[in-house]
């Protein structure tokens, strides 16, 4: 049998760090997953708040550097519980149970810029002529500067290999 899920989505809030009576840690928090696909009329995707619990390691690491609106991607397995509301009601949870959670940007693109745009994928700043080396760079055709390529020496016709 097979129980694996992977998710993809923002902390709707900050994780909440317990430990049970025994001292192992828990955290407990939740995730806002986008759908792949819109409703049918066009409109916006549907969001799921998906229940999301990191015992051990996992939930320090959590609660030590994740907060609300940070994007996560969690591996995990799917659990589903049963229990009873103070009324005596029988109730049904499901949630995930976190075996590893990622960071799903980097620090500094987790605050939108002024117009609201988060990218995911900054490129490098490109060094100054003057801070490149002067050596050229022949052994693989690439070149760290400016280029994605420089040529090679003719040499004669053959390959290396």
């Amino acid at each position: 049998m097979l129980n694996h899920i992977v998710l993809m989505g923002r902390l709707t809030r900050d994780p909440e760090l317990r430990y049970t009576q025994s001292g192992t840690p828990v955290a407990s928090f939740s995730l806002a997953v986008e759908r792949d696909f819109g409703s049918r009329d066009g409109g916006e995707k549907q969001t799921d708040f998906i229940d999301i619990v990191a015992w051990r390691q996992t939930g320090e690491f959590v609660s030590k550097y994740f907060t609300k609106g940070r994007m996560a991607v969690v591996t995990g397995r799917l659990q589903i519980r049963d229990w009873q509301d103070k009324d005596g009601n029988k109730r049904r949870s499901a949630e995930v149970v976190a075996d590893n959670v990622y960071f799903g940007d980097s620090k500094r693109d987790s605050a939108p810029s002024a117009d609201g745009f988060q990218p995911a994928y900054t490129r490098p700043q490109q060094q100054a002529p003057a801070a490149r080396s002067s050596a050229p760079a022949r052994s693989f055709g690439y070149e760290s500067g400016g280029s994605a390529f420089a040529e090679l020496d003719g040499g004669d016709g053959e390959l290396p290999f």
